[in-house]
């Protein structure tokens, strides 16, 4: 019979073996990129850029469904989404939809934790020194004041910055769990028609789509629902907003087959295959089970 330190000890063992576990590893690794890119995105998205500026163009003024005035001004937040959904493509493959759920559900609850810990450090009274501390490095009397012309304040600064509105919260929050549910569904559905070869077609395919539904649902609730903005004028920010993320997750398309390639070799192929076989027969698993209490509910209503 087992002694209680036995069994301890063998709990211990199993729990330091986690890291020596590749699939865990791996899990950990996948999550923790996951977790960081959407939590990033989320609060430099405050930053808009501008797409010609940084290409060394000059803007275009350019009319679309009506709006004129517009020029390709982006979100800096794009810069990150997209890594964002591929990763999402990379962990459905090989740990399921259960595992993207995981992340997911796990992601928003960080997203909404860091915005109260954002609310609460912004409404935090400032020390006296602290708001034009920004200055005192700067010795030069005529660039300390060019810079307090900029910022004067800068726990104003601070709250501008990271004090986004509660519309653009929510949108983020509604647009980050609708996009990631559609990438999942997608993902498996295309995975269900051509088997494990094409995986360019339900990678890409996937975040092409969900990248559409997250890029509209975004900007409709925050700035149609929220802000007022005209539909058209949320439709002309979204098509284009779409064409950069579209190109970008075409030419990221390499990026996943060399990710494929390194997780492959790091696992063995016969791990990353059975891996792959049980996320496809899980997320399928799931999907029946989805279906048949659907049908068991309609027939005893």
């Amino acid at each position: 019979m087992q002694t209680t330190s036995e069994h301890e000890s063998k709990t211990a063992k199993s729990r330091l073996n986690i890291t020596r576990d590749k699939s865990s590893v791996l899990f950990l690794i996948l999550g923790g990129f996951f977790i960081t890119n959407a939590l990033i995105a989320e609060f430099m998205g405050v930053k808009i850029f501008s797409l010609e500026r940084t290409l060394g163009q000059t803007p275009i003024n350019f009319t679309f469904l009506g709006e004129s005035g517009l020029a390709f001004n982006l979100s800096a937040g794009v810069l990150l989404w997209p890594v964002v959904f591929i990763l999402t493509d990379i962990i459905n493959e090989y740990f399921g939809r259960s595992g993207v759920r995981f992340l997911t559900y796990l992601t928003l609850g960080l997203i909404g934790y860091a915005f109260v810990m954002y609310y609460m450090a912004i409404n935090l009274p400032p020390a006296d020194f602290w708001t034009t501390a920004h200055l005192s490095g700067i010795e030069d009397s005529t660039q300390q004041a060019a810079v307090k012309e900029k910022v004067g304040d800068y726990d104003y600064a601070f709250r501008l910055v990271f004090g986004q509105g509660l519309w653009i919260i929510i949108a983020s929050m509604t647009a980050f769990l609708i996009g990631q549910i559609i990438d999942v569904t997608v993902f498996h559905r295309i995975k269900r028609w051509t088997g494990e070869k094409n995986v360019w077609l339900r990678a890409t395919g996937s975040t092409l789509i969900s990248q559409f539904i997250d890029t509209f649902t975004v900007l409709f609730i925050a700035f149609y629902l929220g802000a007022s903005w005209s539909f058209p004028t949320v439709m002309a920010i979204c098509i284009f907003q779409y064409s950069y993320k579209f190109l970008v997750a075409v030419l990221m398309t390499p990026v996943i087959y060399l990710a494929h390639y390194i997780i492959d070799r790091y696992l063995g192929e016969t791990v990353a295959a059975r891996m792959k076989e049980q996320a496809a027969l899980s997320t399928a698993s799931s999907i029946f089970s989805a279906n048949k209490g659907k049908v068991k509910h309609q027939l005893t209503r």
